[in-house]
């Protein structure tokens, strides 16, 4: 029964239907944002809904009963485990306000093409193996901000109170100015002045002390985004690609490995032909013998 197990779930087939099966899920939950195709087709998407849940079911399964006696070994894989923990949450009790929760479990199903899909699986292994490098990149981002959101306070807070009033609103705005998002309109106000550009009527009643840095101004913040924008994130970049490389070499690791395993084990054909030639052998000896036995027989006296 193992045996039958193992060679479904490791068909391409059965794993091609997972994959349908997960991007149906992931068509489905799309369609119930529609309120009126939930309202006229609603008792059908719930029942398809209950059928992926019962495939999903099914699959889990099987793959435990291709562990044969050690069921358990299924979640030792910890795609496994993701995969486990989507199906089980979704047999949680909601009702009322809740079924938006459910809906969005739902929606996870669609994470699950990550584990279908191995190209998906070596960047997300890209991003895990990446995470404690981009701890330290952040940190370094965090000081980055910290130093010039405290030196615009100081600087800009008198002419630019709605950018930089204090020290929150700095590192809001400094977060505004490195994804380059209308960096230069603020960059601009302090520039020029809050009085000459940048507030509307309606705000001019917070530019009480209007004031121009034409020259600090456009260092100030050209020199963030070169060292915010153009160096630190390119070093996100970086990492990731470091990530992604680490994460190609051991997928090509496994890969030869496995051929060379299967390089290691003895050809079936072989071994088949070997057993026949055996056997012939064996059958030759066998004759032999009974030819002797019949013509000792014949001499032996009567």
């Amino acid at each position: 029964m193992q045996t039958f197990f193992k060679k479904i779930t490791d068909s391409a087939l059965f794993q091609n239907f997972i994959t349908v099966t997960i991007l149906f899920a992931g068509v489905l939950v799309g369609i119930e944002t529609y309120p009126a195709v939930e309202a006229s087709h609603g008792p059908l998407v719930h029942l398809l809904h209950d059928i992926i849940l019962a495939i999903f079911v099914a699959e889990i399964f099987l793959k435990m009963g291709a562990e044969g006696n050690k069921p358990y070994r299924y979640f030792l894989d910890g795609w496994n485990v993701f995969d486990f923990v989507i199906v089980a949450a979704c047999f949680l009790p909601f009702s009322g306000q809740a079924v938006t929760v459910l809906r969005l479990l739902r929606l996870l199903r669609v994470l699950r093409l990550v584990r279908a899909l191995p190209k998906l699986q070596i960047l997300v292994n890209a991003l895990l193996r990446s995470i404690p490098s981009m701890g330290y990149v952040s940190v370094l981002l965090f000081l980055l901000f910290y130093v010039y959101a405290v030196a615009a306070v100081f600087l800009f807070r008198q002419n630019d109170p709605m950018h930089f009033g204090d020290l929150q609103l700095a590192m809001l705005s400094l977060f505004r100015v490195v994804t380059l998002e209308d960096w230069t309109d603020i960059m601009y106000i302090n520039m020029y002045g809050c009085d000459r550009y940048g507030y509307s009527p309606d705000s001019l009643v917070s530019c009480t002390n209007p004031s121009a840095s034409p020259v600090l101004g456009a260092l100030f913040f050209v020199s963030f985004v070169l060292v915010g924008t153009m160096i630190v994130l390119n070093l996100f970049i970086g990492v990731i690609m470091n990530g992604m490389s680490e994460a190609q070499a051991d997928s090509q690791r496994q890969a030869d490995d496995e051929r060379q395993l299967l390089g290691k084990l003895p050809d079936v054909t072989d071994e088949l032909e070997a057993i026949e030639r055996n056997l012939l052998e064996l059958q030759e000896s066998l004759q032999h013998v009974h030819r002797r036995l019949s013509d000792h027989r014949k001499l032996a006296p009567r």
